[in-house]
């Protein structure tokens, strides 16, 4: 585990003592269509959720409306913030209604996860989570006590979904919810999980770049350097050299996205403000730093999240600020950061649970042939025939017909989409359209 710095700790105690965790467990919108609350999933750690109801919901019908829960990435990333104003909640950053919102699909469900992310605290540093295992149980322990002997939210089947380290969590979350409906201890129908640019298989991330032949010999010398420790679970080291080898990408690329390898950092004011960090010593932290930046250039989501939505909420703890403890989340689960999560997803295959991997093709930092590579590595019975079926192409709609924005391949309870066009978070040139 690494520690915190010692600025981060002295904040850490001097905001515990001043704290008063006088927590009320839930509220929401008086038409019923939103709802938020703590769930105290240990003594002293509590974990903010907040539900959005679809106005097109409707029971009718074969299919159950379902609910989508949101995992955000980082890990430390806030999914109350991040996934619900920066991608798919109703408002944008601006409180701007959004025409691309899946809430014209499913209801959603952002959670902050694990605890210490976004308005979710500890009261003591000590009962952080050290391992995507821990965070899974306590995960598993607020939708327990959200679903159990509530029977409007048992009929709608819950779907996982989760972008880049967020989809460890989902691996890892999705059998701990499985073993515990089978136990009887958890009243949900459970649809499966989807994966999208996620950080699966940190190993086979580590193997591109945008590099000519002479920069490419050392960067593969890098990249087998990170393999091997992985190999021997020296994690922390991986991790290191993990922030080595993304340093010398960046000097012989002429500073390349790592979201977006089409870009170069420059053209990316979110990506600028990870790459001009000083020396970028800590790969970790300055991935925190990327997924926290500004929404738009006039949009600091820190400045909205502790103003208008701690505002809105009523229920913020008077001294819990949003993201206050995000950076001590990521310290602590730095020793899983680099553990590769492809057996969890294997054994959610041979569960028969529906698996569901979306890639972006300009991704560089979870690319979309390192995310092939580890599916190859599944020991799933129906790998084989997944490999001897062609892809499907996909169009977005009638208007554009013959432009194809992405492939499909399916077999039984696995399914891949390739995403034409997006990267890591999405193609910002196409950012909020239907």
């Amino acid at each position: 585990m690494a520690t915190s710095s010692p600025l981060l700790h002295i904040q850490f105690l001097l905001l515990c003592s001043a704290l008063h965790f006088t927590v009320l467990a839930a509220s929401g919108t008086a038409d019923g269509s939103e709802e938020w609350g703590y769930v105290q999933v240990r003594p002293k750690a509590h974990m903010f959720w907040w539900l959005y109801r679809s106005a097109q919901r409707t029971d009718a019908g074969p299919t159950p409306w379902p609910t989508v829960l949101w995992l955000q990435g980082g890990p430390g990333s806030s999914g109350v913030a991040m996934g619900n104003f920066e991608e798919v909640g109703p408002l944008d950053a601006n409180l701007k209604p959004r025409k691309s919102t899946w809430l014209q699909k499913a209801d959603l469900l952002f959670v902050d996860n694990p605890v210490g992310t976004g308005f979710s605290f500890v009261e003591d540093e000590s009962l952080l989570v050290k391992s995507d295992v821990a965070a899974a149980t306590d995960l598993t322990t607020l939708l327990k006590k959200l679903y159990n002997g509530n029977e409007a939210w048992q009929k709608s089947p819950l779907f996982i979904v989760a972008e880049s380290y967020g989809g460890k969590f989902a691996a890892t979350v999705g059998l701990a919810i499985h073993k515990a409906i089978k136990a009887g201890e958890l009243k949900l129908k459970f649809g499966g999980v989807a994966l999208g640019d996620s950080w699966i298989s940190p190993e086979d991330y580590v193997d591109i770049s945008r590099l000519d032949g002479k920069s490419a010999e050392e960067s593969n010398k890098i990249a087998e350097e990170i393999k091997q420790q992985i190999a021997n679970g020296q994690y922390n080291d991986s991790a290191y050299t993990w922030g080595r080898l993304e340093d010398f990408i960046s000097s012989k690329s002429n500073d390349v996205d790592f979201y977006n390898f089409l870009l170069d950092s420059a053209s990316d004011p979110l990506s600028l403000a990870t790459t001009t960090e000083v020396g970028r010593k800590q790969v970790m932290k300055a991935y925190t730093t990327y997924l926290s930046s500004k929404a738009s250039a006039d949009v600091d989501i820190s400045s909205l999240m502790n103003g208008p939505i701690r505002n809105k909420l009523k229920i913020i703890p008077r001294n819990v600020s949003w993201g206050e403890q995000s950076d001590l989340v990521f310290n602590y689960l730095s020793n899983d950061f680099m553990k590769p999560r492809i057996k969890e997803v294997d054994e959610l295959l041979s569960l028969e649970v529906n698996v569901t991997v979306y890639n972006g093709q300009v991704d560089l930092i979870c690319a979309t042939k390192g995310t092939e590579a580890w599916i190859q590595k599944l020991k799933w019975e129906g790998l084989k025939s997944f490999n001897n079926i062609d892809r499907t192409p996909l169009y977005c709609s009638s208007e554009e017909a013959g432009l194809t924005r992405g492939f499909l391949k399916s077999y039984k309870n696995l399914h891949f989409y390739w995403i034409l066009g997006a990267g890591h978070f999405d193609d910002r040139t196409r950012k909020n359209q239907p």
